[in-house]
């Protein structure tokens, strides 16, 4: 028997905080894990070895979690992932040797990776059409607030009680995080039948791959992180070039987060006519905002300016997931945002690996100014899929998906597919 979701906002709320609370604990055990490791090895090689680890990890498993979030109850995946978690880093807080921490640190991605898709294919469920930006955004809000404040405290911990009480922080931020998924009131998913259209773990790959939107994005996305990675190495000598040091280091991480945190309230209040233009602000925002960092000589301004572009990749994120929710059916959601989420970390773990040599030869500002570059290359290959000359039936599209989950919700499915053609062929449009 389905759950129905009959109080939308409170059910979203207790989800947005256990993300809060998990994202917490996941960025400090994070900070304590680099800091650990170097402290033992005393290289930077051993700290690119944790960095490539964590990012491997949620690569090469987001698959993999999002068919779960598919094929079994999406409640019970997050709650197994959170309590999964919670054994891990509570097993992290008795080992010092780093190679085995970062193993550790390797399987605790993996058994992460079903949180983020599933949620996101949960939450159209949860909130329904009228609420779904809200949703999003209040969703990103907590996860947004989680990478700014984890941080901090993980730094504050470690220099007060060292690398072991984080990674106990972490497990117990985990187990809460459970609880309150397991309060949640609500529907997860629609009621699972047998379906043939959608089968096996490359089915969020195909399906990405035939839709003109997701694909699009998540090339753009990939190609932006691409620069993005050698901001994320930039940051320190950027910081360390104005005399600030490791200060400046945590202003310009806070100054993202803050922007963030702002963008996501903000696109709590996104209208449908206001996506596809909040999607494109995630190249042309990060693109002003990296390339006045290249150029700016004040650090105020240079934090302004990141914060800018945290503001409107966060707008961006929340604009892509309301239009894919929406563009996706309830049987193969999980694993199309795991298949996106996958490629676009696999873009950006593969910016750290020449990050490092590329600051070195081009300076920090220099990176900056490739990030932006990398951005205003992802608008480009963004802009034709938002406004080419497929836009009638796109917008035929929509009025047909709508109807479908508001007032028709019998064509729901692989019935979309059928309606959407024939929406196409009244405007008389080819399919994409």
């Amino acid at each position: 028997m389905t759950l129905i979701t009959t109080q939308p906002r409170p059910a979203v709320r207790r989800l947005a905080f256990s993300r809060l609370i998990s994202l917490v604990g996941t960025h400090a055990a994070f900070i304590a894990l680099i800091f650990a490791v170097y402290e033992q090895t005393n290289s930077t090689t051993w700290v690119s070895f944790a960095m490539v680890a964590t990012f491997a990890g949620a690569g090469i498993s987001l698959p993999f979690g999002g068919a779960l979030g598919d094929h079994f109850d999406r409640r019970r995946v997050l709650i197994l992932s959170d309590v999964l978690g919670a054994v891990t880093f509570g097993v992290l807080a008795f080992v010092h040797q780093p190679a085995l921490m970062i193993a550790l640190i390797f399987v605790g991605e993996i058994v992460a990776s079903p949180t983020f898709p599933a949620i996101e294919a949960a939450v159209p469920n949860l909130a329904g059409e009228e609420l779904l930006a809200w949703a999003n955004g209040t969703i990103g809000f907590g996860r947004n607030m989680g990478s700014m404040v984890g941080p901090v405290l993980g730094g504050a911990l470690v220099a007060l009680s060292g690398p072991g009480l984080v990674f106990w922080v972490n497990a117990a931020s985990f187990g809460l995080s459970a609880i309150l998924v397991w309060t949640v009131r609500g529907r997860f998913s629609e009621d699972r039948t047998e379906e043939s259209e959608h089968v096996g773990l490359r089915a969020g790959f195909v399906y990405v791959a035939h839709d003109r939107i997701l694909r699009a994005v998540t090339l753009a996305w990939m190609v932006l992180l691409l620069g993005v990675g050698t901001v994320i190495v930039a940051e320190l000598p950027l910081a360390q070039s104005f005399g600030l040091g490791a200060t400046g280091y945590g202003l310009l991480a806070t100054s993202w987060g803050v922007g963030a945190v702002i963008g996501t309230l903000l696109a709590t209040r996104m209208k449908q006519r206001q996506e596809r233009p909040g999607l494109f602000l995630g190249t042309v925002g990060p693109a002003v905002g990296f390339g006045l960092v290249s150029i700016l000589p004040w650090f105020g301004a240079i934090l302004a300016s990141v914060g800018f572009a945290g503001g409107t990749d966060a707008v961006s994120s929340v604009a892509f997931q309301n239009i894919a929710q929406r563009r996706t059916p309830d049987a193969v959601r999980s694993r199309v945002m795991g298949a996106i989420d996958a490629l676009v970390t696999g873009g950006l773990a593969l910016s750290f690996v020449a990050a490092g040599p590329f600051v070195a030869a081009v300076g920090p500002r220099g990176a900056y100014l490739a990030a932006g570059i990398s951005s205003l290359i992802g608008g480009v290959i963004l802009f034709p899929a938002l406004w080419g000359r497929h836009r009638e039936r796109d917008a035929a599209a929509d009025d047909v998906v709508q109807v479908a989950q508001t007032e028709a919700p019998e064509i729901a499915g692989p019935g979309i597919a059928a309606a959407v053609d024939a929406a196409a062929a009244e405007a008389d449009v080819a399919p994409a």
